[in-house]
């Protein structure tokens, strides 16, 4: 779930900057009262090379943790803290989602109105999808960031994204698929501005950060002074740059172009418990699963998750969450509401390499144990000698091609050999492999395992197709 970027510039090499983060982790690792959470995030960052991260763990509302780790800014060596500002990403899409909620709440649009009321170009081909259809993916309006021609160092009034929008050829017929659209909710503010008569940036102020105290958090504009702002950062070649420069007006559409800091996000988990400023119902809507095709609700696509309005939804150990990720200019995000739980996760980080995701969870893991899971006897002791086969595999970067479809073989199984390789000589050999999860659901399964190693212990996930052919490998520090 990401908006997506291009050019850089080097600011200083990757060794110098390894360097700086290996002697202030080796520092911190000395002292042996750091908590679990600490000693996890500053073994991820130098593991995976992350400049700056910022969590807040929050229960039944009320923060409990709240901290910065290494750099918001490298070439001024200036420290994250809890009020460093980060992009949002795509984390923002809840936001767009609530404000065009409250507007249905109020009559003054329906989420069954075809977006053609509101954008009065749209073509024939849009004729059939709705707002509801943008809030949840399933318009089959393809992504405008990975389509030719498409310059995002190009400014473009709103008349024009729309225009650009309408050029695109539709994935699938509306209602009849599911694929993640930023453009989707780019229209979404379009729309609130011509229902509202405001930017929805500025509606979303009023009727969402304000009253909530978010006083971070606003629309990106790169030329205003912004204090405590963190630089996005991005590895390339073996260097680390600085974030590509997007053009103002692409950076302030509502698909996820937002400033916030950890503890803004935390006022906005905290009002997720009450009526103001979304009533139950609203909630509700938000994180009810879209169905699309002939009922179904998730897909390869989704990881085997669901999709509700502006958030993933999903289990983890038996545990109901809802949560999004985002990725936009050198920066990484996430939120993780544990809704069984009254557990929340926010964490924030400026490195385009992260895994913001597996980095959540596990703060989540160690905040709440009964998210690990339990060892589950396996139904199928022939694939699971076929999955300790794959980490076999891995480990010596020799991937077998014919047990991945044929995406995964063409896309991903060359970076998996090189990247699990790498992570799994830190491992050692695999000693015990425990099925921990089996979920399977329109024709896709999904599999955890905890793989425990003779120096570290990791998470393994993976997607199955109908065919039991495997299109997604996840590894992760357990």
């Amino acid at each position: 779930m990401t908006k997506n970027h291009r050019p850089h510039r080097t600011i200083r090499s990757f060794q110098l900057l390894l360097g700086v983060l290996v002697s202030l982790f080796h520092v911190c690792a000395n002292d042996a009262k750091a908590d679990p959470i600490d000693r996890f995030i500053r073994s991820e960052m130098e593991r995976e090379q992350i400049p700056g991260v910022a969590i807040a763990v929050v229960k039944h509302g009320k923060i409990v943790k709240a901290e910065g780790y290494g750099f918001a800014n490298i070439e001024h060596s200036v420290p994250v803290i809890p009020e460093t500002v980060f992009q949002s990403g795509s984390v923002g899409k809840q936001f767009t989602a609530a404000g065009v909620l409250l507007l249905a709440e109020e009559g003054k649009l329906g989420l069954d109105d075809p977006i053609s009321r509101y954008l009065t170009t749209a073509p024939p081909t849009w004729q059939g999808i709705t707002i509801r259809h943008l809030l949840n993916h399933t318009s089959g309006i393809p992504n405008y960031d990975t389509q030719k021609g498409v310059n995002l160092r190009q400014d473009y009034t709103e008349e024009e994204l729309v225009a650009l929008a309408a050029g695109l050829k539709l994935d699938f017929a509306p209602g009849s698929d599911w694929n993640y659209s930023n453009t989707g909710y780019i229209l979404l503010g379009v729309i609130v501005h011509r229902v509202t008569g405001k930017f929805y940036g500025d509606f979303l102020q009023e009727r969402i950060f304000k009253p909530l105290g978010m006083t971070s958090t606003r629309v990106i504009n790169e030329t205003n002074i912004i204090p405590h702002r963190a630089a996005g950062y991005e590895l390339i070649g073996g260097e680390v740059k600085n974030q590509a420069w997007v053009s103002p007006s692409l950076n302030t559409t509502a698909d996820g172009s937002l400033y916030f800091t950890v503890l803004d996000v935390a006022k906005w988990d905290a009002a997720l418990y009450t009526d103001t400023p979304l009533a139950a119902q609203i909630r509700g809507q938000m994180w009810t699963p879209a169905k699309f095709g002939n009922g179904a609700t998730t897909s390869l696509k989704m990881s085997g998750a669901s999709y509700g309005f502006g958030w993933g939804l999903d289990t983890v150990a038996g545990h109901r969450v809802v949560q999004h990720g985002g990725h936009w200019q050198g920066f990484k995000t996430h939120i993780a509401r544990f809704l069984d739980d009254g557990l929340t996760v926010i964490l924030l980080c400026n490195f385009a390499q992260a895994d913001p995701t597996a980095l959540a969870h596990g703060v989540a893991r160690r905040s709440l144990p009964a998210l690990k899971g339990r060892a589950i006897v396996d139904p199928d002791p022939a694939f699971g000698a076929q999955v300790a086969d794959v980490l076999r595999s891995a480990a010596a970067g020799s991937l077998n091609p014919e047990w991945f479809t044929d995406e995964a073989r063409m896309e991903q199984v060359t970076a998996w050999n090189k990247d699990f390789s790498r992570r799994l000589k830190n491992t050692g050999s695999v000693v015990r492999l425990e099925l921990l999860e089996i979920k399977a659901q329109d024709g896709v399964t999904r599999l955890i395992y905890r793989a425990k190693g003779e120096r570290e212990t990791l998470r393994l996930t993976l997607l199955l197709n109908a065919a039991r052919k495997i299109s997604t490998l996840k590894l992760a520090t357990e």
